[in-house]
């Protein structure tokens, strides 16, 4: 009986020419859905030349126009970054999004049957590996539906960050600063009783009674500084 024959888990990519090639092709293919593990703000952390920032970006923008479905999955960091750096550029992703704490890897997925990851699982200009097993495919699917089922739509979280008011805001950042009440109230130039009230009022905005979860409630509705 012959040995089974061993397939490569995918076709390695590398260059700038060749990922940038790869990537439009990719895209061009798609006619019904494109899923996607991304993070947009990458580049303001990493070095990543800009015009392959861009040429990604407008590759899913463009496949965005053409087929009927578009998932992307962001780490819900890079709302509040995007959001600094360009208060339109939420606004302009392509698709559906929604946001997670923190996304496995970066991914391209053109209609369930072909896949683009990172070699590195985080910047695709560093070369990517182009995977057509269907098994390896459906795979991503999986892990991409499972991901977007925990997710959260980017624009609900953006109503939820819009809803802070302003009075409240330097409560919260006493808050997550750990300052006592008495140090808070005297940094902000309020009374003791008024600075326990704005605590009330943001501790019920934010949906809980625990001063310990405030934060991490805050940070699911995008309402920390970047």
């Amino acid at each position: 009986m012959p040995p089974p024959v061993v397939r490569p888990a995918g076709q390695p990519v590398t260059g700038a020419r060749q990922v940038c090639a790869a990537l439009a092709a990719l895209t061009e293919s798609a006619r019904r859905e494109v899923l996607t593990f991304d993070d947009p703000a990458v580049g303001l952390r990493r070095p990543v030349p800009e015009p392959f920032c861009e040429l990604a970006g407008a590759c899913v923008r463009t496949a965005a126009e053409r087929v009927r479905t578009v998932r992307q999955v962001i780490p819900r960091h890079a709302l509040a970054r995007l959001t600094a750096v360009d208060p339109g550029g939420v606004a302009r992703l392509p698709g559906r999004a929604r946001l997670t704490d923190t996304i496995p890897f970066k991914l391209i997925v053109v209609d369930r049957s072909v896949a683009a990851v990172p070699l590195d699982l985080e910047l695709l200009h560093n070369g990517l590996l182009l995977i057509r097993d269907p098994v390896v495919v459906q795979a991503l699917v999986r892990a991409h539906h499972a991901w977007w089922e925990t997710g959260e739509d980017v624009g609900d979280a953006r109503q939820q960050g819009a809803a802070l008011p302003p009075r409240l805001r330097p409560v919260l950042d006493a808050l997550l600063a750990g300052l006592t009440d008495e140090t808070a109230a005297a940094r902000l130039g309020i009374s003791a009783r008024t600075y326990s009230r704005r605590v009330g009022e943001l501790l019920a905005a934010l949906g809980t009674t625990s001063r310990f979860r405030a934060g991490a409630e805050a940070a699911r509705r995008g309402w920390l500084r970047p």
